[in-house]
């Protein structure tokens, strides 16, 4: 499998504690829980040009993780259209936290993907759907002391599986981690994750995002096209 990591690498840049609690940055820190022997991991960022998202780093990427926060503007349509083409012929998505506003998941889910937020809150997650394959060795509930409220109404395409839900010690509760399916290729989004607290580090979260990849990784890439085709049998 390969899977190729996105960051688009400015908290870094501004915030020291960023690369405190995330040495090289979140790119670099997702892409070192991520790589075993099964599991070829790159990076990529917005400073590379193309965005390091070139057709060849496409086209040899199972899974394309996408994680953004500040500049989602700054990734050109252009990309935008190619990395859509290549989730339509079979690469899988997995978007976490505040890559909801990213241009791509936006594209993909046909909706603004607005949300309530605030920082600084306590975040019991529930698993609601232990049988599912992203559920894998996940306990019925964990918590994580100080992550990004993210609360409903989360405006997104209706999941097609909701396999997380979380709730805040504000009263809020959120859809955390949802998955959908647009042509061949799988989507799956999962909310914790903000760049200056300990999600990342938490045991539970990088095995919900390693087996969110192993979910999201196509049997095979099939391009999406509409062409005349002759009958297979005499009618």
């Amino acid at each position: 499998m390969k899977v190729t990591v996105w960051n688009e690498n400015l908290h870094e840049k501004l915030e020291e504690r960023v690369t405190e609690l995330y040495p090289g940055g979140l790119h670099t820190y997702i892409a070192g829980f991520l790589g075993d022997e099964e599991t070829q991991v790159r990076t990529a960022t917005l400073d590379d040009e193309e965005c390091g998202l070139t057709e060849e780093v496409l086209a040899d990427t199972d899974v394309l993780v996408w994680w953004g926060h500040m500049v989602h503007d700054r990734v050109p349509d252009e990309i935008v259209d190619r990395v859509q083409r290549h989730i339509l012929s079979g690469m899988g998505l997995v978007v976490l936290h505040s890559g909801h506003h990213s241009k791509i998941f936006r594209r993909m889910l046909g909706t603004t993907c607005n949300l309530k937020w605030r920082d600084g809150a306590r975040e019991r997650i529930w698993t609601v759907k232990p049988n599912h394959p992203i559920a894998k060795g996940i306990p019925e509930t964990f918590a994580l002391d100080c992550e990004e409220m993210y609360g409903e109404p989360f405006d997104i395409a209706e999941p097609q599986e909701t396999v997380f839900m979380g709730w805040f010690n504000g009263g809020e509760v959120f859809r955390s981690g949802c998955t959908w399916v647009r042509g061949n290729g799988k989507i799956f989004y999962f909310q914790p994750g903000h760049e200056t607290n300990l999600s990342f580090q938490n045991e539970y979260v990088q095995q919900i995002i390693k087996n969110g990849v192993q979910w999201a990784c196509p049997i095979r890439r099939v391009e999406l096209d509409c062409p005349h085709f002759q009958a297979l049998e005499n009618v």
